[in-house]
């Protein structure tokens, strides 16, 4: 029997009584929550199974005490945020783009959150001072050429809020690309509104959507037809998962989360392995078994189902693709999607 509620639920306390934890958990899933923030959504309580313990999507959500357990190599900015801030609210880690953080609130918060020590209910937004230099420096810096929304959660702002930031951005010439990163469609999908829909259509620019989604039962029917409001808008969505152990590290689970998405019109875009955030060590994969796990990817779902595999390097120095290498390195041999080896003669002028 499926949990059932009609408001997010924000203590521990609330998950017991919705029957998405067990009562004798409450004292240290309250412990866990008073270092990090919780949040479900009655559209994520939905899809969560409480008869099965191991429940990806509960797993994702649903505290758990193995977050206190901090490792020696875990960051509270495992990417380095920090170091690439010139002004509040701003990263200027590549040449030509830019995050800009508007809220560091979510509608939901994920266990594994790499923002975890950043964000949560009363970070709030970018005041008007911090906004307006955000966008004072995007405007003097002429080589910024897409500005990523990201946070927290963007679109847990009205549609009249983002939409007069948009207008900001769109306002300045070089900026030609604007990208919104968002758990929203699976989260709360009723937000993806008309009025939403609109304010995320920004003329003269191209927008795109970033859906982060990382089991195949996250793309419900509410959620798909939330993705699908944006798309038949002319909104291209793209997606970004994360490799997480128990819940879509195996080939089955993560080829039906591909093919669901293609079969959405969302195309993979990124697989992250997860981040050194504090308290995640339990969610985390080898590279190893990631780079595995895409080889079998490579020979079993279409090309348009393949997301590049990448390690956020700690430290700030940006993502690399650490998928599996198929051309042996002298470069004589390349291996086929079945595994077996080809001579190769590769001749230059």
């Amino acid at each position: 029997m499926k949990a059932v509620t009609e408001k997010t639920l924000r203590s521990p306390a609330e998950m017991v009584e919705a029957g998405l934890a067990e009562r004798d958990r409450l004292a240290e899933l309250a412990q866990v929550a008073s270092h990090y923030a919780v949040a479900i959504t009655p559209a994520i309580a939905d899809l969560i199974d409480p008869a099965d313990p191991s429940d990806p999507i509960a797993r994702q959500f649903v505290p758990d005490a193995r977050e206190l357990e901090r490792h020696q190599e875990e960051s509270a900015d495992p990417i380095g945020d920090g170091a690439f801030s010139p002004v509040e609210g701003v990263v200027h880690r590549y040449p030509d783009r830019v995050l800009l953080k508007l809220v560091n609130a979510c509608a939901v918060y994920c266990r594994f959150c790499f923002r975890r020590e950043m964000v949560g209910p009363g970070r709030g937004a970018l005041s008007a001072k911090a906004l307006a230099a955000a966008l004072a420096y995007i405007r003097a810096t002429p080589q910024i050429w897409e500005v990523i929304l990201t946070g927290g959660d963007p679109l847990v702002l009205s549609p009249r809020r983002l939409k007069a930031v948009l207008a900001e951005l769109a306002a300045i010439e070089h900026v030609k690309i604007l990208r919104v990163h968002t758990r929203m469609p699976v989260a709360a999908p009723e937000r993806i509104s008309p009025a939403l829909v609109r304010a995320l259509r920004v003329p003269g620019k191209a927008s795109y959507v970033v859906l982060h989604v990382n089991h195949p039962r996250e793309l419900c029917a509410k959620t798909r037809a939330a993705c699908a409001r944006l798309i038949d808008a002319g909104i291209p969505m793209l997606s970004q998962s994360v490799l997480l152990r128990g819940v879509n590290d195996d080939a089955a689970t993560m080829s039906a989360l591909l093919r669901a998405l293609v079969e959405a019109r969302i195309k993979p875009y990124y697989l992250h392995h997860a981040d050194l955030a504090p308290g995640t060590a339990h969610f985390r994969t080898s590279i190893a078994e990631g780079r595995a796990l895409m080889r079998v990817l490579h020979g079993r779902v279409s090309g348009l189902c393949q997301p590049a595999y990448v390690l956020d390097i700690p430290g700030g120095f940006g993502k690399s693709p650490i998928g599996p290498n198929y051309l042996s390195d002298n470069g004589a041999t390349i291996e086929d999607f079945n595994g077996h080896r080809h001579r190769y003669r590769n001749s230059s002028s």
